[in-house]
């Protein structure tokens, strides 16, 4: 029963961060309009899309995580959604909406940002009052993007298959800028920021875009290119700035339910990194808590375990589809049912079952994070409070003890320590603050456990 009640709430986060309503019947009634001029000063329209947490920057490749993520979860558990299925549906459109304008705004360029994070980060105010810079910023060939870029053309993809039957022109435009997107990104290449991710964490966008288009070329391009960028090496995370894992796990669907000969390898790395995951496996190497969640950093810890859940889940259903299929561990096996067990028990650790007896979802529950660091959540709504607030007057409630007045209904925040300790405090970015990119995969997840 919790899930299935939590299903129903999971998706107000996603359309609440929006930067407008997203349509009349908008669940968080303490929204209102925001960021409505982003790009005029650059004779672009980039209004629409997420803010990705709790601040008021619109990051361009967090959204398309988030997008890809949203898209991949009606992909494979929409039939589990039922009357959610709608409002998933609208949380894909809307960041596919703005990702379509930062594509084809201008030819050559993609809108990768908007919003000054330093500026940003010396105001604590709400979305509807913002007066920082909107500074625009962008890739192209002469600055290329390829990490942006190619996620863009994932979530494109993968939105463009979910709209496949419901909304056909809208699927095709979806696809042709898709496409667009992905040659842009492979044709120059180049990291847009000193991170370390590189175009060989991307190969979901060509995947998904052979299917949604059916073109077999996408599938050479992965055969030839699988080594060169990496496809070879392991990785045991899965997050908005690393794709490995999860590319991997997209890819082995080509063995599992296709019969692709060529594309055991990625079931032989997708084994690898289940097999990490499983306590008493020969290749465990994951961290938990004392309470049985799953650790791998200090800071927004719950992206991690929303995203591992998610693959968990998405593995053992391509598992599933393969006579005999199982995840190999060296010398043992471990079958899809294991796979589904352990994605529950941090399903349920998020929304209460956890030593501290906290439901990390906002909203849900008997007891939740009521101090959360978010701007317009923390702040007197425009409604209960019309008057503007000033960049500098906003500080007097980031440093309140009192709890936010505005609930973030189906937030997950960053969760807890290592050994199960939660500060509900504002100031604790690392555990307080909300993400898209954490609900996204949780999305799911749940809906999954919904039909269980």
């Amino acid at each position: 029963m919790r899930l299935r009640q939590c299903a129903r709430e999971i998706n107000p986060l996603l359309r609440g961060t929006a930067v407008r309503e997203i349509a009349p019947d908008q669940r968080l009634k303490w929204r209102a309009d925001s960021g409505l001029s982003d790009g005029a000063g650059y004779h672009v329209d980039l209004v629409g899309g997420y803010y990705d947490a709790g601040d008021n920057v619109k990051f361009g490749l967090p959204m398309a995580f988030t997008t890809t993520l949203l898209a991949w979860s009606v992909i494979e558990f929409g039939s589990s959604m039922r009357n959610q299925l709608e409002n998933a549906k609208d949380a894909v459109r809307w960041g596919t909406d703005y990702l379509l304008k930062a594509a084809t705004a201008t030819p050559g360029t993609l809108y990768i940002q908007v919003g000054d994070p330093n500026n940003d980060h010396h105001c604590w105010e709400r979305p509807e009052d913002m007066d920082t810079a909107r500074s625009v910023y962008k890739v192209s060939s002469q600055n290329p993007g390829s990490d942006v870029a190619a996620e863009t053309a994932a979530a494109l993809a993968a939105g463009s298959i979910v709209f496949k039957d419901s909304d056909p022109s809208y699927s095709q435009k979806l696809l042709k800028t898709a496409i667009e997107v992905f040659d842009f990104a492979d044709r120059y290449r180049g990291a847009y920021s000193d991170s370390l991710v590189q175009l060989c964490v991307h190969f979901t966008a060509p995947t998904l875009d052979t299917i949604a288009s059916g073109d077999n070329s996408y599938m050479a391009y992965i055969q030839s290119n699988g080594q060169t960028l990496g496809a070879d090496e392991d990785d045991y995370s899965f997050s908005w700035d690393d794709k490995r894992a999860g590319t991997k796990v997209l890819l082995s669907q080509g063995f599992l339910e296709n019969n692709i000969q060529e594309f055991q390898l990625y079931k032989a790395h997708s084994d690898n990194y289940i097999c990490s995951l499983i306590p008493g496996s020969p290749s465990f190497q994951a961290q938990y808590t004392p309470g049985g969640l799953f650790y791998k950093g200090s800071e927004s810890n719950l992206q991690y375990v929303t995203t591992s859940s998610f693959l968990l889940l998405a593995y053992a259903k391509y598992l599933r589809s393969h006579e005999g299929g199982v995840a190999s561990c060296g010398t043992s096996t471990v079958t899809s049912d294991k796979l589904v067990a352990l994605a529950k028990k941090q399903v349920d650790y998020i929304l209460g079952d956890n030593p501290a007896k906290m439901s990390y979802m906002v909203g849900f529950g008997q007891k939740y994070p009521q101090r959360i660091h978010h701007r317009g959540s923390s702040l007197p709504s425009v409604r209960a409070h019309p008057a503007r607030i000033s960049c500098g007057d906003g500080f007097q409630y980031l440093y309140s003890a009192s709890p936010n007045p505005n609930v973030l209904v189906g937030a997950v925040v960053g969760g807890p320590d290592n050994r199960d300790g939660f500060a509900d405090d504002r100031n604790n970015y690392q555990q307080s603050e909300p993400a898209t990119y954490i609900n996204a995969p949780f999305v799911g997840a749940l809906a999954f456990f919904s039909d269980e």
